[in-house]
This record gives C-alpha cells, sequence and structure tokens, in this order.
C-alpha cells in the first residue's frame, strides 16, 4: 500500500476569456483548496494577433492588456470569495501555447495545469492548432483537461 498521498503544490490555469476556460479557472479553484496549493491564473497576449498591426497603433496592444488584466483580477477576486489564499497572476506576451506549455511552468514550478477543453472555434484550430494538444504534448508537470462544470456535468458550451 502507498502512504503517500499526491498533492498538488502549485496550480496553473490559463485563462482566455472563453467559457471552457471558465470551467477549467472554477475547478482549478477546488483543487487548489484540496491541496492547499497556490494557484497561478495565466493569460498570454498573442502576440502574432498585433504583427499585422502598425508598430505606431499600440493602443489594440494597450486595450488588450488593460483587459487582460481586469479579467484577471476579476477571476482572482473570485478566487478569494471561494476561500483560497495563495493566489499568482501571470501576464505574458507570446505564443500562448509554448508560455503555457514550458516558459511559465518552469519559471513558477508548475506541478499540474488545468486547462479547458478548447478555446478556440473550429477554424482557428484547423490553423493554430489547440493549445490544449500542444500541451498535453509538451508539458513536463501532469495536465488535466476540464471538460465538465463543477457538477461533473458535461455542457456543450455553457
Amino acid at each position: 500500500m502507498f502512504d503517500m498521498l499526491q498533492e498538488y503544490n502549485k496550480i496553473l490555469v490559463a485563462i482566455d476569456g472563453s467559457s471552457q476556460a471558465e470551467k477549467a479557472f472554477k475547478k482549478a479553484v477546488e483543487v487548489a483548496k484540496r491541496n492547499d496549493a497556490v494557484l497561478v491564473l495565466a493569460h498570454v497576449i498573442d502576440t502574432r494577433a498585433y504583427q499585422s498591426f502598425s508598430t505606431f497603433d499600440g493602443s489594440i496592444a494597450d486595450n488588450a492588456r488593460e483587459e487582460a488584466k481586469n479579467t484577471l483580477n476579476d477571476y482572482k477576486e473570485y478566487a478569494e470569495k471561494e476561500g483560497l489564499t495563495h493566489i499568482k497572476k501571470v501576464l505574458e506576451y507570446g505564443s500562448p501555447k509554448i508560455m503555457i506549455a514550458k516558459q511559465i511552468p518552469e519559471a513558477e514550478d508548475i506541478d499540474l495545469i488545468m486547462l479547458g477543453a478548447t478555446g478556440l472555434n473550429a477554424v482557428e484550430r484547423i490553423f493554430v492548432g489547440s493549445v490544449s494538444e500542444y500541451v498535453i504534448r509538451q508539458a513536463e508537470c501532469d495536465v488535466l483537461i476540464v471538460r465538465t462544470d463543477l457538477t461533473n456535468k458535461y455542457t456543450k458550451d455553457s
């Protein structure tokens, strides 16, 4: 028999504004509470999305940054209301796939990544590839893909 209980110390959840990411976040809050773990809320601003815009117009990137900060603050507030005390917000720029699979986990010493099943629409997945698929293949820690809500019910997109 094993006496050791698996405990996660630092849980990363990627926030992208999708309903799938929100499901993953709400479950991550519960897992963090049960494990007395630090919850790392991460949002990655995809720099490739801004490459087509003029470098003189920084307002689009500024808006994205402000929106991301507000979103992270809202999620942190929710987690605190749910009784979580150890919460860290991370706002990064670059490729979401690489940041979530490699760079943030290494920098933050993450031992569990929780993700929504998908944050992109079908057409974007064909061209960009799913972030969750990439993370599953490339991450060096455990990865949990969340498909259900807090009652463990699968809903198409709620």
